[in-house]
């Protein structure tokens, strides 16, 4: 059995790492180099790295500040944000990016996944997907997709949306409740349990851990391989270790 990661986001805005609730009311949370560094020290299984603003000001990733994290650390790091060709996937997997996450310019191009799994192998595409639940009350549960950071909804569905990425060549869904995230009041286990019923490639549930026991709950009621978190990290309401013994204690299986 593969053992279950935790993994830190650094969502980056203006070069400085922030977090807010359900995409908006963002507060500052410190240097991306640093906290990278930090949370490397921390035994932080992977970081996710995302320049959430890049796709809606229409302007590429911050190359120079991805290349100086990777330089800064030696655990897997993945980079997303305002990627929208293969070109500019090889130019930040050459800056020391283990894997790249497209979002937005995938829903726009989905051929951009299968080119891009192509050239570089599937273990290296990650699809970022921001859900939001849209059933009404009594109605079984769907999703749609959102895209540009959250701002934008593109009437697609949830399922039918990671069904066709895995087909195209993701390597793995980094999957965001937009519902959920940042209220601290645990992963949307219906979402995450949703998506890994209809795929077979690891799944990072994303979006609302605010204690431990929320980790728990993923790993144990869902077959989510991750659980990614930001500001209950960021602003040291949870340490990564005490997080990984508690798990360990409880009988998931996590890297010490």
């Amino acid at each position: 059995m593969l053992t279950k990661r935790i993994i830190p986001c650094l969502d980056v805005k203006d070069n400085r790492v922030v977090k807010g609730q359900s995409f908006v009311n963002l507060r500052d949370a410190g240097e991306p180099i640093a906290l990278a560094a930090f949370y490397d020290k921390e035994g932080a299984d992977e970081l996710v790295f995302l320049d959430i603003s890049a796709s809606l000001e229409k302007r590429k990733t911050m190359i120079e500040m991805v290349r100086q994290t990777a330089e800064t650390i030696s655990i897997p790091f993945t980079v997303g944000g305002g990627i929208s060709s293969v070109e500019e996937i090889k130019d930040l997997l050459r800056a020391g990016a283990d894997k790249v996450s497209v979002n937005s310019a995938a829903v726009k191009n989905p051929q951009l996944i299968e080119e891009a799994a192509k050239v570089f192998g599937s273990q290296c595409i990650v699809l970022a997907i921001d859900a939001k639940r849209i059933s009404d009350d009594g109605q079984p549960a769907r999703w749609e997709v959102f895209t540009h950071g959250g701002t934008k909804g593109t009437g697609m569905d949830l399922l039918d949306w990671v069904k066709e990425g895995v087909q195209l060549g993701a390597g793995e869904i980094l999957l965001t409740s937009m519902d959920c995230d940042g209220h601290k009041q645990g992963f949307d286990l219906d979402l995450n349990q949703a998506v890994c019923d209809v795929i077979n490639v690891p799944v990072i549930a994303s979006g609302g851990a605010g204690k431990s026991e929320d980790f728990l709950e993923a790993f144990t009621k869902t077959k989510v391989d991750a659980g990614l978190a930001a500001s209950i990290f960021h602003f040291g309401e949870i340490k990564i270790k005490d997080l990984k013994e508690y798990l360990k204690n409880k009988g998931v299986d996590v890297r010490c």
